[in-house]
C-alpha cells in the first residue's frame, strides 16, 4: 500500500542513527490520520506538513486528507486564497465530506459559483453528512441561486427529514414547523409538535453531555452551571427552560459571516444576511429570506435560525413597527399589542 523505505539506518552529522527515518510509512500515515482528525485549527495540520519533505509527502496522502476534521478546515475569511481553495479541493477529492461541504458553501455563497458549490454539497449529502443535507434543504426552501419559482418545498422537506434522522437539531425543528404549517408537507399539527419536542430534547441532551464533560469543568470551574427554571431567562435555547450558551457555529458559518462583514465579500443591492449571528448565509436575490412579521427588522434563512435568534436576542428586541415608530417620535399607535404571527410561531418551537 505504501512505498517501503530502505531499512538501512540513516545517520546524522554526529554519527548517531536517526530513528525517525527508521519508522515505516504506514505507521506515520496512521499517526498523521489521527492528527488531521483531531487538529483544532488549520495551522495544527499545516505546521506538520512544512516540517520536512517526508511528512509533507505522507501528510498529503489521500487517506490522511480523507480523515481531516472540520476544525482543520476552519480557514479565516481574511486568509482565503487560491491555495486554500486547492487544498480543500484536494481533500474533497480524497473523499473528505467536511471538505466537500466547506468548499461547497464557500463557492455557493461567497464566490457565487452556484453550480460547483451545490455539486460539492450534494457530494457530501450523498454520504449522509447532516449539515450538507440541511444546507441543501435551506437552498430548496428559499430557491437560493435562482428565482422565487425555483423553490421546491417537497425537496426541502425530504432533505430535512434525512438530516433530522441523522440527528441534526435545526433540521428536526424545521421539519416540525413544516408539518405544523403544512409547508411542503400535508399538515399534521400533532406530528409537527412531536418533532419540535424531540428537537428540544436533543438540544437539552447535547447541553447536558457538554456540562458533564471534562472540557466544560476545566474551563468553567469558577462559574455556576446554567440554570434550569420556569421563568424566561435571557438566552433560552429550548422550551425546557435551560439558560445555556448558544451552540458553537460550524466553522464554515463563521467564514461566511466574516466574509460578508469584511471587505472580501460584498452583498448586492438590497440583499441582507440572515439575522442569526451564527449563520452567515446571505440572500442571493432581493426578499429571499422571510422577515419578522411583527417588527420587520430581521430576516432568517430558516426556522432553525429564527428559533435560535429569537431565544438568544430577538425576543428582547422585537416590537410592532407602529410602537417602534412611536418610541422614536416618527408616528404613534398605542393600540399595538406586540404580538404577531412570527412571534407566536417562534414561541412554540
Amino acid at each position: 500500500m505504501f512505498r517501503k523505505r530502505p531499512r538501512t539506518p540513516a545517520t546524522t552529522l554526529s554519527g548517531k542513527s536517526d530513528l525517525f527515518d527508521d519508522l515505516p510509512d504506514d505507521l506515520l500515515v496512521f499517526i498523521l490520520c489521527k492528527l488531521s482528525f483531531s487538529a483544532s485549527s488549520p495551522s495544527d495540520f499545516i505546521n506538520v506538513l512544512i516540517t520536512c519533505k517526508r511528512l509533507k509527502r505522507l501528510g498529503l496522502h489521500p487517506l490522511v486528507l480523507s480523515k481531516a476534521g472540520a476544525q482543520a478546515f476552519a480557514i479565516k475569511a481574511q486568509n482565503w486564497s487560491e491555495s486554500a481553495d486547492r487544498f480543500l479541493k484536494l481533500c474533497a477529492n480524497a473523499g473528505n465530506v467536511e471538505a466537500s461541504y466547506t468548499l461547497g458553501m464557500i463557492r455557493f455563497y461567497c464566490l457565487q459559483n452556484r453550480g460547483s458549490g451545490a455539486s460539492l454539497m450534494a457530494k457530501a449529502a450523498i454520504r449522509s453528512h447532516a449539515p450538507a443535507l440541511y444546507s441543501l434543504a435551506v437552498i430548496q426552501f428559499n430557491g437560493s441561486g435562482g428565482s422565487k419559482s425555483d423553490k421546491n418545498l417537497q425537496a426541502g422537506v425530504a432533505l430535512c427529514a434525512r438530516a433530522a434522522f441523522l440527528g441534526h437539531v435545526d433540521a428536526l425543528r424545521e421539519l416540525g414547523h413544516c408539518f405544523q404549517d403544512g409547508y411542503g408537507a400535508r399538515q399534521n399539527i400533532a406530528q409537527g409538535r412531536r418533532f419540535l419536542v424531540q428537537a428540544n430534547a436533543r438540544e437539552l441532551a447535547s447541553v447536558l453531555r457538554y456540562l458533564s464533560s471534562p472540557a466544560w469543568r476545566q474551563h468553567n470551574h469558577n462559574h455556576n452551571p446554567p440554570c434550569v427554571s420556569d421563568s424566561g431567562c435571557e438566552g433560552l435555547l429550548s422550551d425546557f427552560g435551560c439558560n445555556v450558551p448558544a451552540p458553537e457555529a460550524h466553522p464554515v458559518n463563521r467564514f461566511l459571516r466574516d466574509w460578508f462583514e469584511s471587505e472580501r465579500g460584498e452583498l448586492g443591492k438590497g440583499l441582507r444576511l440572515c439575522s442569526h449571528g451564527g449563520c452567515g448565509r446571505p440572500e442571493t436575490r432581493a426578499h429571499e429570506f422571510r422577515r419578522c412579521s411583527v417588527c420587520g427588522m430581521v430576516n432568517y434563512c430558516s426556522r432553525g435560525c429564527q428559533a435560535l435568534d429569537w431565544k438568544l436576542r430577538h425576543k428582547a428586541e422585537c416590537m410592532p413597527i407602529e410602537r417602534l415608530l412611536d418610541e422614536v417620535g416618527v408616528a404613534g399607535n398605542n393600540g399595538a399589542d406586540g404580538v404577531g404571527g412570527m412571534v407566536e410561531v417562534e414561541e412554540i418551537e
